[in-house]
């Protein structure tokens, strides 16, 4: 209840401040967040080590974390009041979406993967109002009214939350009507992910998107909603990833490893490219 106090407190804070503000109080919360947390900041340091292979300068990229984290709440609870398509003229620079149109072509639907970088929340919503009606796979938070106050936020641009409890005949249904669905690919939260190599060392790495792929030949498409130096964004639409074979009812472990490899690839890229972005407070790593 605490939690749900505090975010309530920041939502209602956000709504009535200019953005410059209300970055400035997030970055604060996040500044004391990261003084008096130390298994946060312990967290943070060590995932940084591994994907920099560098101890230099750590206190100041781990920082950097925890506020990136401040604006991305900043963000979501925002998204009510400031976005539309203005705001997305004027905020967001958009790359490659031809990717996704190309996707969609087959009428198999499409299978979004992402990663708890930069702001996949904002990047969702985004989708919705270009028209994509996105089917999200999200798993609930303990409490109850954390998880409404945040599905609230998601389904208020159309978006269709779906717990991981009920997600195979819900995004089975959806990519039969050529629709997205969406999934974050780089942490797996039910330890029944597969352990692989990432970023050098081993880590559970979710398997939802390959076997979605696998038995329905939709195609998977990264997508990243990434902070710019000025607090705009940039969406990237990257490589289709197309799988080898479809609509076997048991898919051969080779085959779904191929598929993790070339979407864990794209995500590996684009932690090393904006390690501050990688918004991951636990330690990571398996091995």
């Amino acid at each position: 209840m605490f939690r749900y106090l505090l975010y309530k407190l920041g939502q209602f804070c956000v709504h009535r401040l200019s953005l410059k503000t209300a970055y400035a109080i997030g970055i604060f919360l996040s500044d004391l967040h990261f003084f008096m947390s130390f298994r946060d900041r312990r967290a943070v340091k060590n995932n940084l080590k591994i994907i920099l292979r560098s101890e230099d300068n750590l206190h100041a990229l781990a920082r950097e974390v925890f506020r990136n984290f401040g604006k991305y709440l900043v963000d979501f609870f925002r998204m009510k009041k400031t976005l539309n398509e203005e705001y997305i003229k004027k905020n967001i620079k958009i790359k490659n979406v031809e990717r996704l149109y190309e996707a969609l072509k087959n009428k198999n639907g499409g299978i979004i993967i992402t990663a708890h970088i930069g702001n996949w929340e904002l990047g969702a919503a985004v989708m919705s109002i270009l028209g994509h009606r996105v089917v999200a796979i999200a798993l609930p938070h303990k409490e109850r009214p954390v998880n409404d106050l945040f599905n609230n936020q998601r389904e208020a641009w159309g978006m269709s939350i779906v717990p991981t409890s009920a997600a195979i005949r819900r995004c089975l249904e959806a990519l039969k009507e050529n629709r997205l669905i969406a999934l974050l690919a780089d942490r797996d939260f039910t330890q029944n992910g597969e352990e692989m190599d990432f970023l050098g060392k081993k880590a559970l790495i979710p398997k939802g998107a390959a076997i979605f792929a696998s038995k329905t030949g939709a195609p998977i498409i990264p997508i990243f909603l990434l902070r710019n130096p000025d607090d705009s964004f940039t969406l990237e639409f990257e490589s289709v990833i197309y799988p080898p074979a479809a609509g076997k009812e048991d898919v051969p472990h080779d085959v779904l490893l191929t598929i993790m490899h070339q979407y864990t690839t794209v995500i590996e890229e684009k932690i090393r490219q904006y390690p501050t972005q990688w918004l991951m407070f636990r330690e990571f790593w398996t091995k």
